[in-house]
């Protein structure tokens, strides 16, 4: 059995070669994990501040649009965040929500009054082979304790919203990676991503450039029908624009695995920077900020793409074993890969 996991591009990873290297964004899961119920909620914060009064700058790219995602149009409109990022299965959605709508009146009274409206933003996952996803056992109280257990350490595997996920017909979920990127002019920049892999056919996946699928024992034949989630976090200035050029890179390093977004995957990658805030209140002033110049994006782009698929790596790396609804079972590729070598 391999000790480690490939090793994806020539860039370093941070410390942590988790999303969590970007300074100020923390991670936090809630897992159920009972039975017929294998879900959970996953929250990502891009800092430690109120983010309604202190958004970041954002866009996504939907790669595939076979999703169920709330908080996309406003999202594409403004180019901010405003909630943190949470992550769930396709029926918690509506849930999850409601529970970033009430944590944000609860810290500003006049959300929806004297003040706008504020854009939940949730991101999905069907997990509905390994979990009841009809019982819609995720609620408020996972939400808030997703936010209570954010930090900069990032659990993997099958935690928080990627309890019930497969990907390649193998236990998916979780995964996150890093890679320091050097500008022309001597800027140095992290790029990190966060994953939930749900998504593949066994005969496609590749391991580090490797046809690791083949040498597989056989699976029953799928369609790639599963999603993934990919967010990209940068400490690089970066505008909304730019943000949406660095978050269609993910599907570089989507591609790599061995995915050909499929009719039935939603594929939908977000990037934010940390890098500045942008205030709620009009009397607050605007940053004045210096944007990348657009010659220079290029190895931010191959710390997104490489981040990725180490991150989807990572997710299959990290990923238990799990049983659940009808005793329907997705095997951890370790345990495979472990069989190959006896």
């Amino acid at each position: 059995m391999m000790d480690q996991p490939p090793r994806i591009g020539r860039l370093q990873p941070g410390a942590r070669d988790a999303i969590s290297d970007v300074a100020g964004v923390s991670v936090g899961h809630a897992t159920l994990a009972d039975g017929p119920v294998q879900t959970g909620v996953t929250v990502i914060h891009p800092h430690g501040l109120d983010p309604f009064l202190h958004k970041v700058p954002a866009a996504a790219a939907v790669i595939n649009g076979f999703g169920k995602s709330v908080g996309l149009v406003q999202l594409e409109e403004l180019g901010q965040l405003e909630t943190p990022i949470a992550l769930t299965n396709t029926f918690s959605v509506p849930a999850v929500a409601q529970a970033q709508i009430a944590r944000c009146i609860a810290a500003n009274a006049e959300v929806g009054r004297r003040w706008s409206t504020v854009n939940p933003l949730v991101l999905e996952c069907n997990d509905g082979y390994l979990n009841d996803i009809q019982r819609m056992a995720v609620t408020a109280a996972h939400y808030d304790q997703a936010c209570a257990d954010a930090s900069a350490e990032v659990a993997q595997g099958a935690v928080g919203a990627g309890r019930g996920m497969s990907s390649f017909q193998l236990k998916g979920g979780i995964g996150t990676a890093s890679r320091q990127a050097q500008l022309a002019g001597g800027a140095r920049y992290t790029v990190g991503a966060l994953v939930l892999a749900n998504y593949g056919v066994q005969a496609n996946l590749l391991w580090g450039g490797v046809p690791l699928g083949p040498r597989l024992a056989p699976a029953r034949p799928e369609t790639e029908k599963g999603s993934i989630i990919m967010v990209l976090a940068t400490d690089a200035p970066l505008d909304a624009r730019q943000l949406r050029r660095l978050a269609l890179r993910a599907a570089a390093g989507l591609a790599r695995t061995g995915s050909v977004y499929g009719h039935g995957s939603g594929d939908i990658a977000l990037a934010f920077s940390t890098a500045y805030t942008l205030p709620q209140r009009p009397e607050d002033t605007m940053p004045a900020v210096a944007m990348v110049h657009e010659a220079r994006l290029d190895p931010l782009f191959q710390a997104g793409a490489d981040s990725v698929e180490q991150a989807i790596v990572h997710a299959l790396w990290h990923a238990a074993p799990v049983t659940g609804r009808d005793g329907h079972r997705r095997e951890a590729l370790r345990t495979l890969l472990n069989a190959m070598k006896t």
